[in-house]
């Protein structure tokens, strides 16, 4: 689904080659090993699984649950360039990644409609423009805006002339050596992704015990999970579960009884539809994501499909009317049944409780728009990877846990309430509802930053940075009333040839790189029987 701005690697995440002092190999456990259960696979549990058989190489044993009777949602296809920093870790080859997953590579969002009907534009990975002095490049670009001296934000954007352009390269820039490398993330398709994951976790120590989980038992005096009881009988135990079940939340909700945090009176869609057609002939290296009546629409390019997918408020569209919605907007023929799928946008109120950490659906639900779900499990494990427990799991590390996952998911929260708030849609009466919201105080002081004087201000580690809010800020419409009176210095013929310097290099630079299609076919190609 649709990673996104240009997040860069929180710290807490860029561990993920190792935490502080950890290396692969060389923990020791006195007496028996550490046993870990992970319950449930799909794209989580296989994520979770690949980690800790990377990382725990001695001292632990690593078992994962689950039944080939019981699906995963497998819709999510798309990534933000963090991922990188996971893939790295592993060790896996990027090509042969993607060959085995039908993946592509991703430059950007593309919102069309969301700002009123008609209006597009790319929120993108990498730099916009570049800093002078103390200023960043945006304060320039509103005095230059301001004197009809600068074209919209995206001329000054790399990643967004090569994604319009539908081109694609690895590496350092070849034109200029002013212009950074250009990063870029994914779209493949999760169910490969989980199972390629799979191999590489099973070939490296992971047991995977096939069987469906009929009850959960509990310590009578600590309240800690102490089993898992299996269709069949068996009992399997372990020192830490780690909760991979989905939206049920089977440990972490169902047996520990945890609580949800619900955010659907900021984020009210709670549907889904998603269906894959045909690969489409416009292969673009972006996702694209398109308003609707009730919410919006995705569109996902993989080699041997396209990932399709309508998300909507039931309140205020039924259910027939979204299939509709979805069906009319393909591009390509269908290739299966729609299939529709339930949610509420929140978070569990402890995502580490007792001795159970819960992981991607099972620790909450980030609406998709702007493609963190993949990295939410990513950048799960790597935190818990730093506050690994022993023996005895202390009370301070899973209240240090709970506290930055909190963090990092009402901030992406916030991210993803802008699109919504910020909109000069009236045409109906959910847009008329969200942009009449009352939204975090957390966003409105965000908003009220930027439309003083411009200013946007990164608080902690955040997902989002700078660049990334100014994007949707700007493309959501939002026009600041000043600027920064240092970017006054600077002379106005000196200012507009600046902004058309940084334009034309960027599209000197896009030019030069191979199609995306031809890309993908030359570095990355799936064997044809992956469209089967």
């Amino acid at each position: 689904m649709p990673i996104a701005g240009r997040p860069t690697p929180p710290r807490a995440c860029s561990a993920m080659a190792a935490p502080d002092g950890f290396e692969a190999g060389t923990q020791t456990m006195a007496n028996h090993p550490l046993r870990i259960v992970i319950a449930g696979g799909g794209t989580a549990g296989w994520m979770a699984a690949a980690t800790f058989a990377r990382f725990l190489e001695t001292g632990y044993e690593i078992d994962l649950i689950e039944s080939d009777a019981i699906g995963t949602v497998g819709v999510g296809e798309a990534t933000i360039p963090q991922i990188h920093l996971f893939n790295d870790a592993l060790g896996l080859d990027e090509d042969a990644f993607l060959r085995a997953t039908g993946g592509t590579f991703k430059l950007g969002i593309e919102f069309i409609d969301w700002f009123k009907p008609g209006r597009r534009y790319l929120h993108a990975f990498g730099d916009v423009g570049r800093d002078v002095g103390l200023l960043p490049f945006h304060q320039y670009w509103l005095r230059a805006r301001s004197l009809g001296l600068a074209g919209d934000l995206g001329a000054y954007s790399l990643n967004t002339h090569a994604a319009l352009a539908n081109r694609m390269q690895r590496g350092p820039a070849r034109t200029a050596r002013t212009l950074p490398s250009m990063p870029y993330a994914y779209h493949f398709d999760a169910a490969l992704y989980a199972r390629y994951l799979r191999r590489y976790s099973e070939t490296r120590g992971v047991n995977r015990i096939e069987g469906k989980i009929v009850r959960v038992t509990r310590d009578g005096d600590s309240g800690d999970v102490s089993g898992l009881v299996l269709e069949n009988g068996t009992t399997v135990a372990a020192d830490l579960y780690i909760d991979c079940t989905g939206f049920r939340g089977l440990l972490i909700e169902e047996a520990l009884g945890t609580g949800y945090e619900d955010w659907t009176h900021w984020l009210p869609c709670d549907r889904a539809i998603a269906v894959p057609s045909a690969r489409g002939e416009k292969f673009t290296p972006y996702t694209r994501s398109t308003a609707h009546a009730a919410g919006w629409q995705w569109r996902i390019p993989l080699q041997h499909r396209t990932g399709n997918g309508v998300v909507y408020s039931s309140a205020h569209m039924s259910e027939d009317e979204a299939t509709a919605t979805l069906l009319r907007g393909l591009d390509t023929p269908a290739m299966a049944d729609p299939r529709t799928i339930t949610f509420r946008t929140g978070r569990r109120k402890r995502m580490w409780n007792h001795n159970v950490v819960a992981l991607g659906l099972a620790a909450g639900f980030m609406e998709p728009l702007e493609s963190t779900s993949i990295h939410l499990i990513q950048s799960a494990i790597a935190r818990l990877l730093k506050l690994l427990p022993g023996r005895v799991i202390a009370e301070a590390d899973r209240t240090e846990f709970n506290r930055q996952s909190d963090f990092e998911y009402e901030r992406i929260r916030d991210f993803i309430i802008l699109h919504y708030k910020a909109t000069e849609r009236d045409d109906t009466p959910f847009w008329r509802q969200c942009r009449d919201m009352a939204v975090p105080d957390t966003l409105a002081a965000k908003i009220a930053l930027w439309r003083g004087n411009g200013h946007i201000v990164r608080e902690h580690e955040e997902l989002f940075t700078e660049v990334g809010w100014l994007q949707v800020l700007a493309g959501q419409g939002i026009v600041p009333d000043g600027h920064h009176p240092l970017a006054d210095a600077i002379s106005t013929a000196d200012l507009g040839e600046f902004m058309d310097t940084i334009d034309k290099l960027n599209a000197r630079e896009a030019h030069q790189m191979q199609d995306h299609a031809a890309f993908v076919a030359q570095h990355c190609a799936a064997a044809p029987s992956l469209a089967a």
